[in-house]
């Protein structure tokens, strides 16, 4: 079966190279509005599934992996600010605080239409950061298409105190321990 990712993320696309697997891209074009009342789980869940079936007529026999990434920070979610504005005004609301990046991901058989889903939380705990401190990283990084303008695998790393959860690869984007577990489901195993 072909294994296709269904993303436009750069950072997902060079976490999954670190496997020794083949895969295709395609590109979803999906709205990614969180619905009322929708927990971050919830949320990253369901846009990870949506990402994988937007492209599934495209591919009938194929493994298509979906993935979300959506921030928490006392009940309020981001997403990705798209802007510099937005992102100053993330990263000065989660300095000092333990935010809570959660990742979604799907695994999505087309020939079975079988769909798994999960969601991986990872915890990153902020220094205190200065205005001056942001506007160094975000000129540096331009970390606009990340969820709550935070790229650990860069110069993110010099925000923070320390990481909390079981798959540091869930805080870049895609969690690939969790995806390791559910390709050998669908006996496609890496290793």
């Amino acid at each position: 079966m072909q294994l296709i990712l269904s993303s436009t993320s750069p950072a997902r696309k060079k976490l999954l190279q670190r496997l020794p697997i083949n895969f295709s891209i395609s590109a979803p074009n999906i709205d990614e509005t969180p619905l009322p009342r929708e927990s971050v789980s919830q949320l990253v869940k369901r846009l990870s599934e949506a990402k994988a079936r937007k492209i599934a007529a495209d591919f009938p026999q194929a493994l298509i992996i979906g993935s979300d990434q959506a921030v928490e920070l006392k009940g309020q979610i981001f997403g990705k600010p798209l802007n510099h504005a937005t992102a100053v005004q993330q990263l000065q609301m989660m300095s000092g605080q333990a935010v809570n990046f959660v990742t979604g991901l799907c695994l999505l058989n087309t020939t079975t239409d079988q769909a798994y889903t999960i969601s991986e939380p990872f915890t990153v705990i902020f220094r205190e950061l200065s205005l001056d401190m942001i506007e160094r990283y975000l000129n540096l990084e331009k970390p606009y298409n990340c969820a709550g303008s935070f790229k650990s695998e860069g110069a993110g790393i010099a925000l923070c105190e320390r990481f909390i959860g079981r798959d540091p690869t869930a805080l870049e984007g895609l969690p690939l321990m969790q995806l390791c577990r559910l390709l050998a489901q669908e006996n496609l195993v890496v290793i």
